[in-house]
């Protein structure tokens, strides 16, 4: 890339191969790559992450990642910060009876938060990560856009949607033109010992997807028995808590019936999981709050969009009225199954990311 000679970046490293191809990648363009590892677990905790993202594994592939590729690399302690904004939202959201999105709230407030700090701190005028994601400027507006990345089956700007301004333009995404195979390609090509290194599709502090387990054995919720009822209210059986139950699910209900039951809705003020067939599941409106609009700063009172209601979506038709007060009312084209409040819903224009929030 021309022009990027002797300007330094900090690149986001979390010992895998994304973030170490992403390292070399800038490296071959001529910056000055400085790695740096968010250490997100307090030392009673590291168990629970031993091989997941920024677990102590995970930081002793970055170290020799940056080790190889001749580079500095540091690590800082955000333990306290990813409790506070990241592991306490998680239950907090659960108890709500909402399902979160913690990669949302990480990419926010730690990768693109705690990382800019410690870049205005060395002197980095920009920070990277190894995010299948593209971004570009709108010549007439001055304003930073987010893309989704060339490789469909990877693409991550889902998960980029509440990143701001002031953020996204001092971002770089150096996998956003590449698919998951040339990146390990490069990694092979550059030597890098985490270029075979498996990923976990699973959230990074909770082991084999277990999220009740963690909540429990960490503290963050207790059992409290509650009411399984139909959408009649009629008493079907009963449950340990609404945490333990997300909208959609079908398996663990200990229900017997004709035919299958599937959650319908969390009910918290009186504790009670509500079920029913899944033509239940089914919706064709609903409404988000918090919203952030990237490719404009004030939307247009209705936008046609594509909207994705969760990571694994393929997106939907749907027309999105924005009002002023931060939230949105999204009519669906066609009616889609388990919408489920917590979740973020991403609008798109084609590969645009137009904005999104969440879903009430």
């Amino acid at each position: 890339m021309s022009g990027s000679k002797n300007i330094r970046v900090l690149c986001g490293m979390s010992g895998g191969v994304d973030s170490s191809a992403a390292a070399a990648l800038l490296l071959g363009q001529g910056y000055d790559v400085v790695g740096i590892t968010l250490k997100l677990w307090p030392q009673d905790c590291v168990s629970r992450a031993e091989d997941k993202c920024c677990g102590p594994q995970a930081v002793a592939d970055a170290r020799a990642v940056c080790h190889q590729l001749g580079i500095p690399y540091y690590l800082i302690d955000e333990s306290e910060a990813f409790q506070d904004r990241v592991i306490r939202y998680f239950a907090d959201e659960y108890r709500a009876g909402r399902t979160p999105n913690p990669c949302v709230m990480c990419n926010q407030h730690l990768k693109f938060g705690a990382l800019i700090e410690r870049a205005d701190r060395l002197g980095a005028a920009f920070i990277a990560t190894g995010h299948f994601a593209r971004l570009d400027r709108d010549e007439a507006t001055g304003r930073t856009l987010l893309r989704r990345g060339r490789d469909a089956r990877k693409d991550q700007s889902y998960f980029l949607f509440s990143l701001r301004q002031d953020q996204l333009s001092r971002a770089l995404f150096p996998l956003g033109e590449l698919t998951k195979t040339d990146t390990r390609d490069r990694a092979r090509h550059c030597g890098l010992k985490t270029a075979d290194k498996e990923e976990s599709m699973e959230i990074c502090f909770v082991p084999d997807n277990d999220y009740g387990g963690f909540l429990e054995k960490a503290g963050l919720v207790a059992k409290h028995r509650g009411e399984i009822v139909d959408t009649a209210g009629r008493v079907l059986g009963h449950h340990d808590g609404i945490e333990f139950y997300t909208i959609g699910q079908r398996k663990g209900l200990g229900l017997s019936a004709p035919s299958p039951l599937y959650v319908l809705e969390l009910d918290a003020e009186t504790n009670r999981v509500v079920v029913g067939d899944g033509s239940g599941l089914e919706r064709d409106a609903f409404e988000v709050r918090q919203c952030n609009w990237i490719a404009f700063e004030q939307p247009p009172k209705t936008l046609e969009v594509t909207a994705k209601i969760r990571y694994n979506h393929p997106g939907t038709p749907a027309t999105v009225s924005a009002r002023p007060d931060g939230m949105a009312r999204v009519k669906l084209h066609q009616p889609q199954r388990a919408i489920t409040p917590g979740q973020a819903a991403v609008f798109y224009a084609g590969d645009l990311v137009v904005g999104g929030g969440w879903i009430g």
